[in-house]
């Protein structure tokens, strides 16, 4: 396949754009997104091997496979593998790339049928769904049973880059978006329901079993399943998008600008090219500014169409100062156009799309991108920049995108990765799927981390399980106690992982 077919095939892909490339994973646009209905959900081979579909570097033979559409069936499914002498894991929309959900020779309990809406307060703006539930379908959902109502509630936020994950796992790797003042996802949760197991459900909120609401929300899926999810709302609002250039050197400055002049939401993505000496220094500043309700929405916005992102996507990995280019400009263009607040925050993805990427760019070792998320204090960011920006050039890694956000701290999870108020830096590298290049992948992210670390900071541990011993205990002194909780909450070890392997070994094999 050349560019000119890979264009034209990715143009027509799921009829979406390729949004989580080429300069960030958290771009956002305008226009709803629709998830695929249940009965678009793919078979799956028969000798049940299941693998993420980012990174891709997660494939796994499960025991078997169990798609439970109703609450009674996940008991079931528990307590009969429990009964066989099986461990259970548990994925939904399968975008996680550090092995959680998915555990060798597990029973996979596959969530993406149990996808309803239960309840909706309008009163207090709470609604209740199944934690099967992805992104789209609740804001379709929101969108349709409020049409036309002068007051409206939607989404705080959710993780940006891709929509169909589904809320409880958004739960699992405590979530966040590009919002400026907000915490991760559990400050908007107000309970949900946790099969234990036993197959017994017990509600979790912070009055009730409150151990385990901070345990399982960041938890990974290891004290339970969950089927039910209360999640706090916020009344609708309209928000003007504000995007500038920016310098690396100065942007935490203009992001606390905006936090003082009430922004809601915002990023920078920054340049990607190592040749230049834009590197890393200078990108896209995107915020977005609370208008008043009476002001009108863009009619006909300025947005990429699929085969913009689809060149952008060829680009970015072929021609990255011209991406940086391309992208720059057509989004500068978009400076001043209203959206709903909500709305923004939608980002198709379209899966395997490295697949026809690879033939179009003539490879001749399977590729994907690796994402891995640090944390800096806010004043150390531009110096922790300049340091990244050599170590990266150090390994010639191939950057493909980056983004900075920010977080507030969190003060409720056990295993909370927002120790303070962090900002957020995003890099997705380019491996090819070889021994050779995935070591020095590996080697370029423990690079990150150690940085992050000198920086007063930290790593998401959602995205790969590369980081050494020592760093983990840096950056989660809790993990050794994490995992002893997790034994006493589960002391079969009934829901498994591959990712609660791995760290079981690192802090637990001597006990």
């Amino acid at each position: 396949m050349d560019r000119r077919e890979f264009l034209k095939k990715s143009s027509l892909a799921l009829g979406a754009p390729l949004v989580a490339l080429p300069v960030g994973a958290c771009v956002a646009r305008p226009f709803p997104v629709h998830s695929p209905s249940s009965s678009a959900i793919p078979a799956y081979p028969a000798d049940t091997l299941v693998n993420d579909v980012h990174a891709q570097l997660n494939a796994t033979h499960v025991d078997s496979i169990v798609k439970p559409t109703t609450t009674q069936e996940i008991q079931t499914a528990i307590r009969n593998a429990r009964a066989a002498g099986k461990s259970v894991c548990v994925a939904g929309g399968r975008h996680a790339m550090g092995g959680q959900q998915f555990g060798e020779a597990s029973v996979l309990v596959d969530t993406r049928r149990l996808n309803r809406v239960l309840a909706f307060d309008m009163e207090r703006g709470v609604v209740t769904v199944e934690g099967g539930i992805q992104w789209p379908e609740l804001l379709e959902y929101l969108n349709r049973t409020q049409d036309g109502q002068s007051t409206q509630w939607g989404i705080y936020q959710k993780q940006t880059g891709a929509d169909r994950l589904s809320i409880a796992g958004a739960l699992a790797c405590n979530a966040h978006g590009r919002g400026l003042n907000l915490k991760p996802l559990i400050q908007q949760v107000e309970s949900f329901d946790l099969i234990g197991p036993d197959g017994d459900i017990q509600t979790c909120s912070r009055t009730r079993q409150p151990a385990l609401f901070r345990l399982a929300i960041g938890g990974y899926g290891l004290f339970g399943i969950i089927t039910r999810v209360e999640l706090r709302l916020r009344r609708r609002v309209k928000v003007r998008r504000v995007v500038q250039i920016g310098q690396t050197a100065n942007i935490m400055d203009r992001f606390e600008e905006r936090i003082r002049d009430g922004y809601l939401y915002g990023d920078y993505q920054f340049a990607t090219d190592s040749t230049r000496d834009s590197f890393l220094r200078r990108g896209v500043f995107s915020c977005y500014q609370p208008v008043p309700d009476e002001t009108p929405l863009t009619v006909n916005p300025t947005r990429f169409n699929p085969e913009d992102w689809a060149r952008l996507t060829f680009y970015s990995h072929r021609y990255k100062r011209r991406a940086f280019e391309v992208y720059s400009s057509r989004y500068l263009k978009t400076s001043g156009q209203i959206y709903w607040a909500d709305s923004q925050l939608s980002a198709a993805y379209v899966d395997n799309y490295h697949t026809d990427l690879d033939r179009a760019l003539g490879a001749k070792v399977a590729a994907t991108e690796m994402i891995t998320e640090l944390y800096v204090l806010r004043p150390h960011l531009a110096a922790f920049m300049e340091d990244a920006r050599s170590a990266l050039r150090k390994r010639q890694a191939n950057m493909i995108y980056g983004t900075v956000r920010l977080i507030d701290q969190d003060d409720e999870s056990y295993l909370a990765w927002a120790r303070d108020r962090f900002a957020c830096v995003i890099f997705n590298l380019h491996l090819e799927h070889s021994p050779q290049a995935l070591e020095a992948g590996a080697n370029a992210l423990r690079d990150l981390i150690d940085l992050a670390i000198k920086h007063g900071g930290s790593y998401y541990l959602t995205y790969h399980r590369w980081a050494r011993k020592d760093q983990v205990e840096a950056c989660y002194p809790q993990m050794r106690n994490f995992l002893m909780l997790k034994r006493r909450y589960d002391p079969e070890e009934v829901f498994q992982s591959n990712w609660y392997r791995h760290y079981r070994e690192m802090f637990l094999s001597r006990d």
